[in-house]
């Protein structure tokens, strides 16, 4: 028999429904997995009761007849950004280090709702800043993947959420829950070969959820294939009262409705993604995906989103901007950590808390966010990036006049050694290029792996969709993944 951590949810969830195998097989399978994969440091809490115990639910509900939850006998990963009722949530901080929350974030009692269990909280680049989860105060994580052409240094999965990328592509889990600011879901699964979608803004409610920036944020499931990504984004999706820009809208059948078919679509290319010194595999595969598309019966038509070029430096402004309010709250006062040198005033703590609880990236993106909120600067820059914000949007607007979906690659290489570029934070920082703009304007878009590169590493695709087309963004991720035939898997070495 397959092994049962080869299998993904669909795979899961119609074998434990079918009685081919119990869900508590699943879960322990899942467990011995997550226990002997430790040198990659993807969880930083391991769960394996409260996987154990919806394992044993959704048995019990099977032998007593009863119809089983939507993703009864799945277990996944949470990513430490989710609050968890009595589970450590830190987001890979220093200064949440201990925080216990009394209280569970939507996106994960929705996912509870549904039956599945939680096999642990997943690393990620500290507070979600990062491109490489190398900024996580508890170590980093390390990818699956290495170099087939000799070279052995250990590899990005990619960030923020590189905890959740890694854990799926090592199958620790059969799928992971992720967030997206700048494209923190889609970059680490173009990194470790695996699907990830994040939704239009507002399909995920953000209650519960640490906030980065608030205008940006969104949760979306990481998974093995397309259809998996579906099945999880309906258990995740909804409207929720306590998040005020949480969308009213009921919630799709996503699944139900994939089709590989692309008749009748137009698949837009945008010029301004190609970029200078982009790589020749990189655009190789791009025009594969092209040809891909036109196979699936798509028409592609040239498109100009002529803001582009100014979406990473708007973003660095808004986004540091965001965070510096929201990250005002951890003062040392109420929760978390707490330095309080002998004779030390209020301002003395603030000061002593955060300098020993933010790590450097967070700090970086405080002052850069606090500066540019500040009196005398923030016309200059906040409201001069707003504007340039509803102008990449506008471009967007008018693109869907002439197309119904949006084909560029995910990432502008694929991933790096662990270390290459920490030291250069704008180098870092431009592996968002082609993530962002979607982001400004919150919608959705997805990645899925399209082939290897010279080196054995994965390279992905990605689509963008109108607002609310979450349908048309997994059906074309969809034609790709059928077309694409992508089946390569990490080796085992951890």
């Amino acid at each position: 028999m397959t092994d049962l951590t080869d299998l993904g949810v669909a795979a899961i969830r119609d074998g434990v429904r079918a009685g081919t195998f119990s869900a508590r097989e699943v879960a322990e399978g899942f467990i011995a997995n997550v226990s002997k994969a430790k040198a990659l440091n993807a969880f930083l809490v391991e769960t394996p009761d409260h996987a154990l115990a919806a394992a044993d639910a959704a048995d019990a509900a099977r032998a007593a007849g009863e119809t089983l939850k939507p993703l009864a006998g799945v277990p996944i990963g949470m990513k430490d950004l989710f609050c968890t009722k009595g589970v450590p949530t830190t987001a890979a901080s220093l200064i949440l280090e201990g925080f216990v929350p009394p209280y569970e974030s939507t996106v994960s009692a929705n996912l509870w709702d549904a039956g599945a269990g939680m096999l642990g909280k997943l690393n990620m680049d500290q507070f979600a800043m990062g491109s490489s989860n190398e900024t996580s105060a508890f170590g980093n994580v390390i990818s699956p993947w290495r170099r087939s052409d000799g070279g052995n240094a250990p590899l990005a999965p990619g960030g923020s959420s590189g905890g959740s990328s890694t854990a799926v592509a090592a199958r620790l889990c059969p799928a992971a829950t992720g967030t997206d600011t700048g494209g923190s879901i889609r970059q680490p699964a173009a990194f470790t070969g695996i699907s990830g979608i994040k939704p239009t803004y507002g399909r995920c409610s953000r209650w519960g959820t640490i906030a980065f920036a608030s205008s940006l944020d969104q949760a979306g499931p990481m998974a093995r294939d397309v259809r998996d990504c579906a099945i999880l984004l309906e258990a995740m999706s909804g409207f929720d009262a306590k998040d005020a820009t949480s969308l009213d809208l009921p919630v799709p059948a996503w699944e139900a409705g994939l089709s590989g078919d692309l008749n009748g679509k137009r698949i837009g290319i945008p010029k301004e993604y190609r970029v200078d010194n982009m790589p020749a595999e990189i655009d190789a595969l791009w025009q594969q995906g092209i040809d891909w598309l036109k196979d699936a019966g798509a028409e592609i038509v040239e498109v100009s989103l002529p803001h582009t070029k100014y979406a990473l430096p708007a973003y660095y402004i808004i986004a540091p901007a965001e965070a510096s309010s929201n990250l005002a709250r951890y003062d040392g006062v109420r929760y978390g950590l707490r330095d309080l040198p002998e004779g030390a005033g209020l301002q003395d703590m603030y000061a002593a808390t955060r300098a020993d609880g933010f790590g450097d990236e967070v700090k970086r993106r405080i002052m850069i966010g606090t500066y540019v909120l500040s009196a005398g600067f923030y016309d200059a820059y906040f409201t001069q990036a707003s504007k340039v914000r509803t102008l990449i949007a506008r471009d967007f607007e008018q693109a869907w006049a002439k197309c119904d979906l949006l084909l560029t690659p995910t990432a502008p290489s694929s991933a790096f050694a662990l270390g290459e570029k920490s030291a250069d934070p704008i180098a870092m920082y431009l592996n968002d290029v082609f993530t962002v703009p979607s982001s400004l304007a919150g919608l959705p878009a997805m990645s899925v792996p399209g082939g290897l590169d010279g080196a054995g590493l994965p390279l992905g695709l990605q689509i963008i969709g109108k607002p609310l087309d979450e349908q048309g963004v997994l059906n074309a991720g969809l034609a790709l993944e059928q077309r694409a035939g992508f089946t390569a898997r990490a080796e085992a070495w951890w």
